[in-house]
């Protein structure tokens, strides 16, 4: 198989199942974004496996199993309604962000402001990641209509959640600064 198709040069991509749209599609946006966001979280893992903490491989295991579920959301947007979808996502899976980010939370000090997306290099990466997601949320919702699943909003929101807050554990655990936001700027 190669690389290159050429079938997009015209600016038009297949969906799953074969339908072409505009690389412009907010079906495409959708699922990009996911795609992007994954690749973000990649970025996070790499500095995470350079990282010595109590939890990092059970960090580590989660991350893989959220970007292999990413990846099937993404193939889900893809995916025009009232088309077979090859993998469901189902409420369990947003069920296991919840869990997890509990468990995160529950180690972390009250926040009593906002905070800037900063600290050590991970965390830096996974609130970068959370804002790609947000973003996939946003292109998600507005396909609301012809979602085959409307759980992939509900999974996108939670998985920014749980972003948020794996980035202040690694701060929190690994010593990094959280900074405050200066409202007198």
């Amino acid at each position: 198989m190669r690389i290159y198709t050429r079938s997009g040069d015209k600016g038009k991509t297949s969906l799953i199942h074969g339908d072409r749209v505009p690389k412009s599609h907010e079906r495409v946006e959708a699922y990009g974004t996911c795609d992007e966001a994954n690749s973000v979280i990649g970025v996070a893992i790499s500095y995470l496996r350079k990282e010595d903490f109590t939890g990092r491989d059970k960090m580590l295991e989660e991350m893989n199993r959220i970007q292999t579920i990413l990846f099937h959301v993404g193939a889900e947007l893809a995916t025009p309604k009232g088309k077979e979808v090859f993998w469901q996502l189902k409420k369990e899976h947003v069920n296991e962000l919840e869990a997890l980010i509990d468990q995160w939370d529950e180690d972390l000090p009250d926040l009593k402001n906002f905070i800037l997306p900063t600290g050590v290099e991970a965390a830096a990466h996974l609130h970068m990641a959370r804002t790609v997601v947000r973003r996939a949320e946003r292109y998600a919702s507005a396909l609301e209509e012809e979602l085959n699943n409307p759980l992939a909003v509900s999974y996108l929101n939670r998985l920014s959640d749980l972003l948020f807050v794996a980035a202040r554990y690694v701060n929190h655990t690994l010593e990094g600064t959280e900074t405050n936001l200066n409202p007198d700027v």
